[in-house]
């Protein structure tokens, strides 16, 4: 069978095919994620549908920036009259994300609802630029 073959196996429904053209393969895809400001933190909100939380995420802040790791385990069964097919998918997913200047681990919060992780970091304000003055040269 070629690899074309196998990857439209007939045996798949529309929506997996769907999935496979646009996401890739589940088990080497990236998380994607959201990153937007919201007052003074910043909120990253990633896809992590069919996970346990507490078991199979993990969030951690580093000078590099948010880390986010998470395994996903995938089984499916499909059983009718005269077959029977068993499928399952499995894979650890990553995603580092820079974090603005001054943002630190302390006060981070980490939530997960329907499928979605949301990270919300503190940033400090920016401090204004100090104000500028000319300086007058002068011939010597």
């Amino acid at each position: 069978m070629s690899e074309l073959t196998k990857w439209f196996d007939s045996r798949r429904t529309p929506f997996e095919l769907i999935e496979r053209l646009f996401e890739g393969d589940a088990s080497s895809a990236a998380i994607k994620v959201e990153e937007v400001q919201e007052g003074d933190a910043l909120v990253v909100r990633a896809e992590l549908p069919g996970i346990d939380p507490e078991k199979d995420v993990d969030v951690s802040i580093t000078d590099d920036g948010l880390h986010i790791r998470a395994y996903r385990e995938e089984r499916a069964e499909q059983k009718d009259k005269h077959s029977y097919r068993s499928e399952f998918r499995y894979g650890s997913f990553s995603r580092t994300v820079p974090l603005p200047e001054g943002a630190t681990a302390d006060d981070v919060t980490a939530t997960y609802k329907d499928g979605v992780l949301e990270v919300r970091v503190p940033v400090p304000a920016q401090p204004s630029p100090p104000p500028s003055s000319k300086i007058q040269v002068k011939r010597g």
